[in-house]
């Protein structure tokens, strides 16, 4: 059976940075309590003319340059968004239409949340091993400061804006391996978007205790999966929802050898951009070598969680 590898990577970010002081002009906060209840230093902002397709066309593009092909290569576009701007043109067919795709590529948005970039990048392998597709281009974009509550200092202190792409493509030898993923749905209710407008809002403990406790085991059977052990990964790119939950659950996973990102430092919560983005980042700055193992584990929205071993581009 044909297997699927990532190939490239590319990130966008938009230029506008919120520092800590900056919300404490907003909201009852300080620099010390955000440090210290989530470890965000700075989150990025995206303005009126940066829709999220926005966002995900300009990783898209980096993607695709940074793998030399071109946009009608690609005969699969999945966009993993839970702040999409309409129900259709979907999110897929907005960045291919910008793009000038003319390849007649499927499109399809995913909706997992903050675990959307590993659904969507499971989906992709699994077509491509079906044989329903050759290349894809697989994204994860969020424009979460627009869904946010700026006079709530438990989660405006939290979010910001971003994107990733990967281009994944057809190969022999497979560099993304099985993918470990399910849900809560009982526990649904912890991270929510609703209304009208969507506001964005959660229980911080529940989802803290959650993937504290519960996540380690499972991430370490998505190792198991690729036929590794943690002791092996060279990096771990878990979703960047907060520093104080990154820590913890990287530790108790025992990748004792792997460089673990720590964008959310800088970045904020990106939801679905969260892990192609930090992924992105640390390749581009060639902190894990090409060929390496990577676990990359995305968790939260519906306490849905999904990972996979893959490969280093």
């Amino acid at each position: 059976m044909t297997g699927s590898r990532v190939v490239a990577l590319g990130h966008y970010q938009p230029a506008k940075v919120i520092t800590n002081e900056d919300l404490s002009a907003m909201v009852d906060t300080n620099d010390e309590w955000i440090r210290s209840r989530v470890g965000i230093k700075t989150r990025r902002m995206a303005g009126p003319d940066e829709p999220v397709d926005e966002l995900a066309f300009q990783a898209a593009g980096k993607a695709l340059a940074s793998a030399g092909l071109t946009p009608d290569d690609i005969d699969l576009v999945l966009v993993a968004t839970s702040t999409a701007i309409d129900r259709s043109p979907n999110m897929a067919a907005r960045v291919a239409a910008k793009l000038g795709m003319g390849g007649h590529p499927a499109l399809m948005d995913i909706n997992v949340v903050c675990s959307g970039f590993t659904h969507a990048l499971a989906t992709a392998d699994h077509a491509i091993r079906a044989g329903s597709a050759t290349r894809a281009l697989v994204i994860g974009a969020d424009k979460m400061t627009e869904i946010t509550d700026w006079t709530d200092r438990t989660t405006c202190v939290l979010t910001g804006d971003g994107a990733g792409a990967a281009v994944v493509e057809a190969c022999e030898e497979s560099g993304i391996g099985p993918v470990l993923w399910g849900s809560v749905p009982e526990m649904g209710h912890a991270v929510r978007i609703e209304g009208s407008p969507p506001v964005f809002a959660q229980e911080g403990q529940s989802v803290y205790r959650w993937a504290t406790t519960q996540l380690p085991p499972l991430a370490r059977k998505a190792c198991e999966r690729a036929g590794i052990t943690p002791e092996d990964l060279a990096g771990v790119v878990l979703h960047q929802a907060n520093l104080r939950i990154i820590e913890p659950l990287a530790a108790k996973i025992g990748a004792v050898n792997a460089v673990v990102a720590r964008d959310v430092v800088d970045s904020g919560n990106t939801s679905a951009g969260s892990i192609p983005m930090a992924l992105s980042k640390l390749v581009e700055r060639g902190e894990i070598p090409s060929g390496a193992p990577v676990l990359l584990f995305g968790f939260g929205g519906n306490l849905s969680y999904a990972g996979q071993v893959i490969r280093c581009p």
